[in-house]
């Protein structure tokens, strides 16, 4: 292994409501951040960044591999660092600037979210400093491949093993080492799908290895990347394919679903943490049971839940928060895991809202699990993003069952 090269400490003035580390790197956004003592790590782009936080302060250090060109300008200049002054040639803290949507004024969206929304309100003031990460778009698509039917240990197990057999090693912190996030190419030799079958993947091993294979083979370069929010560019210099008219939302979100083994809850992950549409609403069986509990949002007996209710849940919560639905979902969605039980406020009063389900849909599975063609109430995600099951959550049933025409 090379020598590393190892920068100072170096801060950035966050004081805890506007970036609390150890909520945002827990709440299942990101699978690779590993916390050794009272410092976060992980690999981004090309380099290992610590961090770690008080009450004022944001401190970070950078290690290069001594094969790196750093120091360095940055690979681009998002809009919102503006003239910023990279110390010495490091684009770090402008990466971290952008890493953690810094452009935002917290506060203020925290507040907007509260004055729409007495539930927010109540849950809000214990989960101060959540912020949406604007992570690499191939690296999200995987990773949320890898969530189906699955939480958030298991999942950052996986994501882990693909770093380590198939990503670049870029160092190490005592006998931990750590590797980058494997490219589209890394993952499309032969043996993949059964090496990773063989590394307990089940049949998220097929879909892997044949996204891998369409995103490296079947579409332009920077394909995936084209589907980015042009009002919030990605970080990685890629050369994007000429659309005729820009992309939008609702186009990002149907394109990714042309992928294998991406359904609706997964194309919206990607769509708000890694193409920068913040007004993308994963639902998934905790984000219903949420809708459900706290806004009496479509009453139903099913235990499963259909395109038109993913819909309505999305739509209805983008017409209270705005824009950053997404993001104000994410907090709430973080006051609903098990593990942060103790942040968590009393039980809230539910919002008196009604919404009137219209429509069934008819669909196979997205599993594509021996299915004849029926009337069902299609089981659009079944995905479990968090250690344990929330408090009085019962986790939505596979069972297909008939409907009355």
């Amino acid at each position: 292994m090379p020598p590393l090269r190892v920068s100072e400490w170096r801060k950035l003035p966050l004081s805890l409501t506007e970036l609390c580390i150890n909520t945002t790197l827990r709440c299942g956004q990101s699978f690779r951040w590993q916390k050794i003592n009272d410092e976060w790590n992980c690999v981004l782009h090309g380099r290992l960044l610590s961090l770690k936080q008080d009450e004022s302060f944001l401190h970070y250090k950078v290690t290069w591999p001594k094969s790196s060109s750093s120091p360095r300008k940055p690979a681009v200049l998002p809009k919102e660092i503006g003239d910023i002054d990279i110390q010495q040639g490091d684009d770090t803290e402008a990466l971290i600037r952008h890493y953690f949507s810094l452009k935002h004024d917290l506060a203020a969206l925290y507040d907007q979210w509260s004055e729409s929304d007495p539930n927010f309100k109540k849950k809000a003031p214990k989960f101060t400093g959540i912020r949406i990460i604007s992570q690499d778009a191939w690296e999200t698509l995987v990773a949320f491949i890898c969530s189906s039917n699955n939480h958030i240990s298991r999942i950052s197990q996986m994501v882990h093993k693909l770093c380590v057999h198939y990503g670049p090693l870029i160092g190490h912190i005592g006998d931990e080492a750590f590797h980058d996030f494997p490219s589209p190419q890394a993952l499309t030799g032969k043996t993949v799908e059964a090496h990773l079958r063989e590394l307990g993947f089940g049949y998220r091993a097929k879909y892997i290895a044949k996204t891998a294979l369409i995103v490296s083979t079947t579409k332009p370069e920077g394909w995936l990347e084209s589907l980015t929010n042009p009002e919030s560019p990605g970080w990685a210099p890629v050369s994007i394919p000429v659309r005729d008219e820009p992309i939008t939302y609702k186009q990002a979100h149907e394109e990714l679903l042309l992928l294998t083994g991406v359904g609706p809850k997964v194309a919206d992950c990607v769509c708000l943490m890694g193409l920068g549409w913040s007004e993308a609403v994963p639902v998934d069986t905790h984000v219903w049971q949420i809708a459900q509990r706290d806004y009496r949002f479509g009453k139903t007996k099913t235990k499963t839940f259909s395109k038109a209710m993913y819909d309505s849940v999305g739509d209805h919560f983008r017409q209270i928060w705005g824009p950053q639905a997404g993001w104000a979902q994410s907090v709430l969605f973080t006051a609903n895991l098990k593990s942060f039980s103790e942040q968590a406020a009393a039980d809230p009063k539910s919002v008196d809202i009604e919404v009137e389900i219209k429509q069934e849909i008819e669909s196979e599975s997205s599993l594509n699990l021996n299915s004849r063609k029926r009337r069902t109430m299609a089981i659009v995600e079944q995905v479990k993003v968090e250690d344990d099951e929330p408090s009085g959550v019962t986790a939505i049933s596979r069972k297909r069952r008939k409907t009355r025409k």
